[in-house]
C-alpha cells in the first residue's frame, strides 16, 4: 500500500470487474499541461486511415517523447503500483497515444487490448491499460464503453470480436465513419464510462471495451498508456519511434518501460550487453 492511495482497493475492483475507474487523479495545473503538450500535434491531420483508428479520431502516436507532461504521466505512482502487482517484474510500455475524438466519430469496434497476444481465453492478462479523461467523458461525446466482468470471458463468449475488426487502409476519400456494431450476446451488457476530466479508467488487456460515438459539438481528448508483460512485443517500437538522444534525457525508470532493459537472464540484450549501455555512447 502507497500512503494516500487506495491500491488495494484498486486491485480489488480490476479482480472482480475487470476495470477500475479513479476520479480525478489529476489537477487542474496537471491537465493543462497536457492539453497545452497535445494541441500542436493536434493541428496537423492526423484522422485515422481505417475504421478502427477512426476516420474522425485523431491519434498522436509515441506519446510519451512528445514533452515532458507525458513523459512524467507514463509513471504516475498510482498507475505502477497498479501495474506492480499485476505484471511480472521488468514489465514495458507497449503503447502512448492521445485519441481525439471529433463529432461525428462512429463507435469503435468492440475489442480486448491485448487481443493480438493469441493465447486461449480465459486467460490471465498480457497488458493494463490506461485512458486518462483530458476532457470530461459524458454519454453524447464518445465516452469509454465497457463489458464488465468480459475479463473472465472464454473464447466462446469473446466470439469473433478481434478478427471481424476493419484494419484495413482505405484512400482518403473513402474514409467514412461507419458503425461497427458489437455481437448481438454482448450489446446489451455495454456500458458507459462517464467520467469527469481529470480521472482514469484501468483495465485489464482482456476486458472488452470500446470508444463511444461522438453524437456532441466538440471533440473529446483522452491519453492512453498501456503497459505489457516483459517477454511480450511491444505495440509500438520505441527504440524506432523515439531518437537515442531524446531517451538519454529521460528518467531511467521510463527508458526502462521503453524496453532499454533486461528481463532476466538476457532477454532484450544488445550483442550480449544491456541496452542502456547504448545510451551512454556518445
Amino acid at each position: 500500500m502507497i500512503a494516500g492511495m487506495d491500491v488495494g482497493g484498486d486491485l480489488r475492483a480490476i479482480e472482480e470487474r475487470g476495470y477500475v475507474v479513479i476520479e480525478q487523479l489529476l489537477g487542474p495545473e496537471a491537465l493543462g499541461r497536457l492539453r497545452d503538450a497535445v494541441q500542436p500535434y493536434l493541428a496537423a491531420d492526423l484522422l485515422g486511415r481505417n475504421n478502427f483508428e477512426g476516420y474522425h479520431t485523431q491519434r498522436v502516436y509515441a506519446l510519451v517523447a512528445k514533452d515532458a507532461a507525458c513523459t512524467d504521466l507514463v509513471v504516475h505512482p498510482r498507475i505502477l503500483a497498479i501495474c506492480d502487482a499485476l505484471l511480472d517484474p521488468n514489465y514495458l510500455l507497449t503503447a502512448s497515444q492521445a485519441i481525439n475524438i471529433h463529432p461525428g466519430e462512429t463507435a469503435q469496434s468492440l475489442h480486448f487490448d491485448d487481443g493480438f497476444y493469441r493465447i486461449p481465453r480465459p486467460r490471465p492478462a498480457v497488458s493494463i491499460s490506461t485512458i486518462w479523461a483530458i476532457d470530461d467523458f459524458t454519454a453524447e461525446n464518445g465516452a469509454t464503453q465497457i463489458i464488465a466482468g468480459s475479463h473472465r470471458f472464454g473464447d466462446a463468449e469473446v466470439g469473433s470480436v478481434f478478427g471481424d475488426i476493419d484494419f484495413d487502409t482505405r484512400a482518403a476519400a473513402a474514409r467514412v465513419p461507419a458503425d461497427a456494431p458489437p455481437p448481438a450476446h454482448l450489446s446489451t451488457q455495454l456500458q458507459t464510462v462517464a467520467m469527469p476530466a481529470g480521472s482514469v479508467i484501468v483495465f485489464l488487456g482482456t476486458l472488452l471495451h470500446r470508444g463511444g460515438a461522438n453524437r456532441s459539438e466538440r471533440a473529446r481528448l483522452a491519453i492512453s498508456n498501456q503497459y505489457c508483460q516483459p517477454w511480450a512485443r511491444q505495440q509500438e517500437n520505441y527504440t524506432l519511434a523515439i531518437a537515442a538522444e531524446r531517451v538519454r534525457r529521460m528518467p531511467e525508470r521510463v527508458q526502462a518501460l521503453l524496453g532499454y532493459s533486461i528481463h532476466p537472464p538476457f532477454m532484450g540484450h544488445v550483442e550480449g550487453v544491456h541496452p542502456r549501455r547504448l545510451l551512454e555512447r556518445s
